[in-house]
């Protein structure tokens, strides 16, 4: 089987106020009777989403759900998606996740086997929800526990003025060009750097978003044909040696062992580095921080001469609904809600990301040319995310990271790297 059979087959598979918030999240939870007495209910959503979305305008389709189920008001627990995902991380142990919940879709195997999350299938029968119409549900032994109400694509992010001022007139498209432009930006001696990789092990996905994206751009995988681990094979290493190439040129941005997602975009806004790897939902929290940055994106670059479909990164705004929630019907009522053709419409073109129901159409048209130029790069490849759905998935990305860094710090080999990660994950497994 060809690497890009192979990548396209499994990632099909997978398709198949900080503080403030943070109390309130910690306090709030389902354990809480939320009814009131005239039998009107108050049920809580907690998602990172809020912040990424312009400003009201996820409260503007809550208020339009509320309008159309009198006696369910909706409360919001917002907050960035670290905090969000410590926060949830610490209701599923002790039992007070709110009633709704955003879910990236690394978290699900963990709650679904903590018996945080709802079976949504068994929710979906009992309440008469009609499923039809989901572009995809994540499932966990064959129930359903997220549903993926809009999706991202992570392309390349490129700062047009620093490749300008580098002397490079085109966005990379292979690796060598990647580099080339890299060294380029970091030579300029204005203090940027060509690319920016976050490494945080509190925070791991930057080994999904930022490192494995480079082996699923050529067509790669991390696992077998039967979904087990094969982080040994010629693609991973592969990529792995690359980025370590990368590494050894000085053009990563400094601070990457603890560097989390939101650093990375703070560091790409402030013109601070050059290219970075990053989801959509960024593009309006970018251009709203920084009106002035000229930037553009791009598919991710491939190996020199690689010719078949690129896999491109993905993730979710995934929604759940608490196994302990008093107010599971409630609950459902808001992802049907979400999920309608003319709300997911909606909600798809304010958030720059892809539709979760088949009968939804984002909208394209002025301001949304980055959006149109994305829908084409994935329009043009496959979605690509192995981690999606895996057991453990944080911890497994937690493993390669910390083996990672001991590759990039020059204490270990690509080998001997890749060896420990394989009988890590095995055992995982």
């Amino acid at each position: 089987m060809s690497r890009s059979t192979r990548g396209r087959r499994t990632a099909l598979t997978a398709v198949g106020a900080m503080t403030a918030a943070a109390a309130v999240l910690m306090t709030a939870g389902c354990s809480a009777d939320s009814g009131d007495a005239d039998g009107d209910v108050t049920i809580e959503f907690a998602q990172w989403w809020e912040p990424e979305l312009p400003e009201g305008a996820l409260r503007s389709i809550m208020d339009d759900f509320e309008a159309a189920n009198p006696g369910i008001t909706v409360e919001l627990i917002s907050g960035p998606y670290a905090s969000t995902k410590e926060q949830l991380f610490a209701g599923a142990a002790s039992g007070t996740m709110p009633d709704v919940v955003g879910l990236d879709g690394a978290w699900v195997s963990d709650f679904a086997k903590q018996g945080a999350i709802a079976d949504l299938t068994s929710l979906m029968n009992e309440q008469g929800m009609d499923d039809s119409k989901l572009a995809s549900q994540i499932q966990i032994d064959g129930a359903t526990y997220m549903i993926p109400v809009v999706n991202f694509v992570y392309p390349l992010f490129v700062n047009t003025d620093l490749l300008s001022e580098a002397g490079i007139d085109q966005v990379p498209s292979t690796r060598t060009e990647f580099e080339t432009a890299a060294k380029a930006i970091t030579d300029l001696g204005s203090g940027a750097s060509g690319w920016v990789l976050p490494l945080s092990l509190e925070a791991p996905n930057g080994i999904q978003n930022d490192v494995m994206s480079w082996n699923w751009a050529s067509g790669g995988s991390m696992l077998t044909d039967s979904g087990q681990p094969d982080v040994t094979n010629a693609d991973v290493a592969s990529t792995v040696e690359y980025v370590k190439s990368l590494w050894d040129d000085g053009v990563i941005a400094a601070g990457s062992f603890t560097m989390k997602e939101q650093d990375k975009v703070e560091e790409f806004t402030n013109g601070r580095v050059g290219m970075m790897i990053d989801s959509l939902s960024h593009i309006n929290l970018i251009q709203e921080n920084n009106p002035d940055l000229n930037f553009d994106i791009a598919a991710i670059p491939a190996e020199d001469g690689y010719d078949g479909s690129r896999g491109i990164p993905y993730a979710s705004w995934g929604i759940g609904v608490a196994d302990g929630s008093d107010h599971q019907a409630e609950a459902l009522k808001l992802v049907e809600y979400l999920m309608s053709a003319d709300v997911n419409s909606e909600l798809s073109t304010i958030a720059n990301a892809f539709p979760g129901n088949v009968d939804s159409t984002p909208e394209f048209g002025d301001g949304k040319e980055l959006f149109e130029k994305a829908f084409e790069i994935y329009q043009s490849g496959y979605p690509a995310n192995e981690f999606t759905g895996l057991p453990v998935s944080e911890e497994l990305m937690r493993q390669f990271d910390t083996e990672l860094q001991k590759y990039l710090s020059g204490d270990e080999s690509v080998d001997e790297m890749l060896s420990t990660v394989q009988d890590s994950w095995t055992a995982e497994f």
